[in-house]
C-alpha cells in the first residue's frame, strides 16, 4: 500500500494503541510494558522500506492475540478469533 506519510502515521498510531488495549486487557500487562510491547511490534518505518506497513495486513488484536496465546490461538481458544466489541469501539 502507499500512504502519505500522515496516513501512515494515524494508522501506525492507531495500530500501537490498540495492541497495547489488548495487552493490558488479555495480556495483564501494566500500561508502560503495554506500550513498550506495542513500540517493538509496530516500529517506525520509513517511507523507502520496501515492505513497509506490512504488519497492517491484520488487526492488532491478531498480533496480540499470537503472542499471548501462540501461533494457534484461533484453534486453542477459538472464542479468540474475533475481536471484541470493546476492541472493534476504539476507534
Amino acid at each position: 500500500m502507499t500512504w502519505t506519510e500522515t496516513e501512515y502515521l494515524e494508522i501506525l498510531h492507531g495500530e500501537r494503541r490498540r495492541y497495547a488495549w489488548v495487552m493490558r486487557r488479555h495480556g495483564a500487562l501494566a500500561d508502560a510494558e503495554a506500550r513498550e510491547a506495542a513500540l517493538r511490534n509496530y516500529p517506525y518505518e520509513p517511507g523507502d522500506a520496501p515492505y513497509r506497513g506490512l504488519v497492517f495486513h491484520d488487526e492488532a488484536w491478531h498480533w496480540a492475540m499470537s503472542a499471548i496465546h501462540g501461533e494457534r490461538y484461533p484453534v486453542e481458544h477459538p472464542a479468540l478469533l474475533q475481536p471484541s466489541p470493546e476492541y472493534l469501539a476504539l476507534d
